[in-house]
């Protein structure tokens, strides 16, 4: 049996297609990236996938439930002539199963002859000190009218190929550093398989959801390759709801917690 299934659950022909893969990550750029893609360009689902290796959960969305990991597709573009599909999920895949997921998308991904990976991760940003994020600083490029000013994105391609498509689209090259999880070994699958990969890096907040990281993402995604002029100012306009929500949960938390403390020394010393 096959750690991993892909489950198609409707016909589909995606020859050619971007695929875009969006598991949770740093700051789950990656899952709020593709959840955000797939509800713009309202792409229908084609495939689940299915492992015992996957949560034991359902994902349940205006009294619908979804499967842990969703695999949307639609025709983008002038005319719809360009195919793009997404991998939706919400849960970060563990290290020991990181090798026999990426072997079972590239398989899939190349039997059904698409065009190229896409991966939208976050990596911590070196104000807050994280290990993963040290690159060597390129030079920013200058970045079109409306994308996020605040954040730095990078990208890296696993064939000439792909860092060719980078340059030409002003996308600074991730020179020196680590990229973690599901990315990371899919970029290294891609140079095996002589296959384009990018990995599209967005400097992020460890500790809570950054939407504001996807926004950024997702802004370069759609440069270099969807061409659709996504708006990305509602993601923008919820990430500040987020944050807010955030920052005041982490604020009670911490009375919590400090409180709990003062009451165990009460106990304690009486």
């Amino acid at each position: 049996m096959n750690d991993f299934d892909i489950i198609e659950i409707r016909p589909n022909n995606i020859k050619g297609a971007y695929v875009i893969e969006g598991f949770s990550s740093i700051g789950l750029v990656g899952s709020i990236a593709a959840n955000y893609i797939v509800t713009l360009l309202d792409l229908k689902q084609i495939a689940v996938l299915d492992s015992p290796f996957l949560p034991s959960v359902s994902v349940v969305r205006d009294g619908v439930p979804h499967s842990p990991v969703r695999i949307y597709a639609g025709n983008i573009g002038s005319g719809q002539k360009d195919k793009v599909v997404v991998i939706v999920s919400e849960f970060e895949p563990p290290q020991e199963i990181l090798k026999s997921l990426s072997l079972t998308l590239m398989d899939w991904v190349e039997d059904k002859k698409c065009r190229m990976v896409i991966s939208p991760e976050g990596i911590a940003s070196k104000a807050e000190g994280q290990e993963g994020a040290e690159a060597a600083e390129p030079e920013p490029a200058p970045k079109p009218e409306g994308q996020n000013q605040e954040i730095m994105v990078y990208g890296v391609g696993s064939t000439p190929r792909a860092r060719e498509l980078l340059q030409k689209n002003n996308v600074p090259i991730f020179d020196n550093g680590v990229v973690v999880g599901l990315a990371g070994v899919l970029l290294n699958e891609g140079v095996n398989r002589d296959f384009d990969v990018i990995s599209i890096l967005s400097e992020a907040h460890a500790d809570y959801p950054d939407a504001r990281a996807a926004a950024a993402a997702v802004e370069v995604i759609d440069r270099i390759l969807l061409h659709t002029k996504l708006d990305t100012k509602p993601l923008l306009e919820e990430a500040a709801l987020i944050e807010t929500a955030l920052k005041d949960i982490n604020k009670k938390t911490s009375d919590s917690e400090e409180m709990a403390k003062k009451r165990s020394r009460e106990v304690m010393f009486g």
